[in-house]
């Protein structure tokens, strides 16, 4: 297993029956058990995470210079992606400093680590959380009810980590041993205990920097939800190995040596080693966890005397992102046809094969141990196996491969057979930020599945050695960006981004006009709703809906969904029927060509008013600050005024009374923290509060300066224009 497999972003974690009566403080950062790196005094930190959960990050440029000389790009890799997977984040230069904002994060822990142009990395010398197994990553933790069990217990209150020391063949071998509050060696009756076992690419160090064990189990047993044991943790053991292990645990601790006193827990291989353990030797241990273990036993019913003599046998995997998906499955096959009786946890549909997968697991396991549980079901919201999953066979499909429940699987051509770092570059971040998940070589192609995507619209490329590439096996285009392909997730909550029934829509079309600014000829597209009739008595309310800096008039259609958006609208009855324009922004003198040129020829083509209290202006950035400038040039010549993501500007020479007069509706939008013109924006109130101009504010629409964000705002925007 590589290292990829263990990144991962907590979305669940706790016991269902423990939450009342667990009460415990939470901390912001996560603290280094192991080996913490000292940071560097001199130097500001490099991470800031927001109560409200965003991670800012801030890397001077000289620093990144110094240590790795001149470099392209500079991303923050962590456990950021879709069911925790790896990924990277990419970083800024905005003067002497590479900088981004990225959340808000899931609570959790995170790692990270600092790379440019792919091969360079370094850690971050200003956080001295660290990772001992891994000296370039640092961890941090983001706080929140859902990662209760993971923040540090009060002072005093949590057990005590030490080390064992042991021989195996004349070789001496160490392990890490937790013991519970309290634990005294001379108690007349002995503990519980609990082998915990690493697997291949998994040090017993990270159970700890990675898994957070220490914290889980001291919060378990503050809040009294697990009994008191010994939990020992070691690398990979052999049959041998572990029988010298548990003789030196009997030797140095005080625990209970029966077998229905002993359980063993392990990860990826650790996990496959568990279960062997305990069909090879038979009344070894009394419980048996499996974590995404890598590979089944081979079983038949002669093993299942020996296995139906365990307590528990619980099983645990992720979803179809965690490698250990479909052996996970096999196995409970096996076991079903050898009669074996065991426990299913049930498939995280959030989880990869990850610590922050494992950490749930450990959440869950531990609890169960050595006392009376009635609860032997999944956990909540776990879903049962529907099979293994089998992604189409390379070459065989357009891609990308979307499931139905959103597990998109990502795959290049022959292409880049040669090459050394891929990634597919997508809004699949919180909000829709831009996240690069690294694609596996599969023969002579790349390949990845990711998920679960929520269902929206997404749009991505692929970056090969530093270099954008569009993916050909994808038939979709963005005119103005010829690099990107997109895809729909289908559900509920992405209804209004798809098509509806054929028929049944509205009409776009192409609307040619010459430009007196740009001395050209230009194009707009126009929508018309279902049943548009050019000869009705009253012509239609317009809308004049414009794009962001470096597009075009292409852009509301073929990445704002807005065909899709309004027909749904229109059918839903939310809509007022009204005529669109999506015009063409880029000009020297934006009031003109949209007065002069784009009006006046929608005038002519189209049945749509000139009566101010049936137009309205809209766009996104640059298009919200063009119409802004109308606003202030010409206040009263749109009744309803909108911005997505854009500043007001200056209030100088402003005709306040003219604007609130003559504006039925000014509303306004922008993204959350993410999205960088939200300090502007904000200040933009303070300048409107001023002057005095009345507006209405949406709200922060959770989201960066992408598409994600403009898509709700013309949402929420369209049913509101022209109502009485």
């Amino acid at each position: 297993m590589t290292t990829e497999h263990y990144h991962g972003r907590l979305r669940r974690l706790g016991v269902r029956r423990l939450s009342a009566v667990f009460s415990a403080g939470v901390v912001a950062m996560a603290a280094a058990l192991i080996a913490p790196q000292p940071a560097v005094a001199a130097d500001a930190p490099w991470l800031d995470v927001s109560p409200d959960r965003y991670a800012s990050f801030t890397v001077p440029a000289a620093y990144v210079q110094e240590h790795l000389g001149t470099v392209s790009q500079v991303v923050v890799e962590g456990n950021f992606g879709p069911s925790a997977t790896w990924a990277e984040f990419g970083l800024t230069r905005r003067g002497d400093v590479w900088s981004g904002v990225l959340g808000a994060l899931t609570p959790g822990l995170y790692r990270y680590q600092v790379t440019a142009d792919d091969t360079k990395t370094i850690k971050d010398p200003t956080n001295n959380a660290g990772v001992a197994s891994d000296p370039l990553l640092s961890t941090f933790l983001v706080a929140g009810e859902s990662a209760r069990w993971l923040a540090d217990a009060p002072a005093g209150s949590g057990g005590t980590v030490g080390t064992l020391t042991y021989r195996v063949r004349a070789e001496q071998r160490s392990a890490l041993v937790w013991t519970p509050p309290g634990y005294a060696a001379r108690k007349p009756k002995g503990y519980p205990t609990l082998f915990l076992e690493s697997g291949g690419g998994v040090a017993t160090t990270d159970w700890l920097d990675l898994g957070r064990t220490k914290q889980i189990l001291d919060n378990l047993s503050a809040a009294g939800a697990m009994q008191p044991m010994v939990v020992v943790i070691a690398d990979g053991t052999d049959d041998r190995e572990l029988k010298d292990l548990r003789k030196a645990v009997a030797d140095n601790y005080r625990v209970l040596r029966d077998p229905s006193h002993q359980g063993i827990a392990g990860v990826a291989d650790g996990a496959a080693r568990a279960v062997r353990a305990a069909v090879a030797t038979p009344g070894q241990f009394g419980s048996v966890g499996w974590f995404s273990g890598t590979s089944a036993p081979t079983l038949d019913r002669r093993d299942a005397t020996a296995l139906n003599h365990l307590k528990l046998l619980r099983l645990y995997t992720g979803n179809v992102t965690d490698p250990a998906y479909n052996t996970t499955y096999r196995l409970t096959k096996a076991l079903d046809r050898a009669g074996v009786r065991y426990e299913f946890d049930g498939v995280n549909p959030d989880g990869g094969g990850n610590w922050t997968t494992w950490q749930e697991n450990l959440v869950d396991f531990v609890p169960r141990l050595f006392g009376h549980v009635a609860d032997h079901g999944p956990s909540p919201g776990h879903g049962r196996f529907t099979g293994e999953f089998t992604p189409p066979p390379a070459g065989t499909t357009p891609t990308p491969f979307v499931t139905g429940d959103g597990f998109v699987t990502f795959e290049t051509t022959t292409d880049f057979a040669d090459a050394q770092h891929v990634t597919v570059w997508a809004n699949i971040a919180p909000g829709g930020s831009w996240l690069r998940v690294p694609l596996t070589r599969d023969g002579d192609r790349w390949r990845a599945t990711v998920g679960p995507l929520k269902p929206w619209f997404y749009y991505y490329r692929l970056i090969v050695d530093r270099v954008p590439f569009k993916d050909v096996s994808n038939p979709t285009k963005v005119t103005t960006e010829p690099m990107w392909s997109t895809f729909l997730v289908p559900g509920p909550a992405a209804r209004l981004l798809t098509d509806v029934p054929a028929g049944q829509g509205g009409k776009v079309e192409s609307m040619t006009y010459t430009s007196t600014v740009a001395g050209q000829d230009r194009t707009a597209l126009v929508w018309t709703p279902p049943g548009y009739d050019p000869q009705r008595a009253q012509p239609y309310p317009v809308l004049y809906l414009q794009h962001g800096g470096g597009q075009n008039y292409t852009d509301w259609v073929e990445m704002g969904r807005a065909k899709q958006i309004l027909d749904h609208q229109f059918l839903d009855g939310d809509l007022t029927p009204m005529v669109v324009v999506m015009g063409n922004g880029n000009s020297s003198n934006f009031n003109r060509e949209l007065l002069e040129n784009i009006v006046p020829t929608a005038r002519s083509r189209y049945h749509v008013s000139s009566d101010p209290s049936q137009q309205a202006l809209a766009g996104l950035s640059m298009g919200g600050g063009q119409a802004f400038g109308v606003l202030k040039a010409y206040p009263g010549q749109f009744a309803y005024v909108a911005a997505f993501s854009a500043g007001f500007g200056s209030g100088t020479g402003v005709d306040v009374a003219a604007v609130n007069s003559g504006t039925k509706m000014l509303r306004l939008y922008v993204g959350d923290q993410t999205d960088f013109v939200y300090p502007s924006f904000m200040a933009s109130l303070t300048t409107m509060d001023a002057l005095g101009i009345r507006y209405e504010f949406d709200g922060v629409t959770p989201g960066p300066h992408g598409w994600d964000v403009w898509q709700k705002n013309l949402i929420d925007l369209a049913p509101r224009l022209f109502k009485r």
